[in-house]
């Protein structure tokens, strides 16, 4: 029964890091102001650790464009 637990709560968090970086890979890929680098650079960081690059992007985009 322990054994199962486990494989829940492992499943439910792989479900969550894939959920978060597509939304992510979406959120980027819909942003015209970087280049074709820069996406690809923020794409790649959404497949290791979307909810810290998530941050991370919020700030840059925040730090590009100060009106937002």
């Amino acid at each position: 029964m322990t054994e199962l637990w486990i494989y829940a709560i492992l499943f439910v968090s792989i479900l969550g890091h894939c959920l978060a970086g597509v939304l992510m890979y979406r959120a980027v890929n819909a942003d015209t102001g970087l280049s074709i680098k820069e996406k690809n650079s923020w794409r790649l960081r959404a497949l290791i650790s979307p909810a810290l690059f998530w941050y991370y992007y919020k700030q840059e985009k925040k730090r590009r464009n100060p009106q937002l």
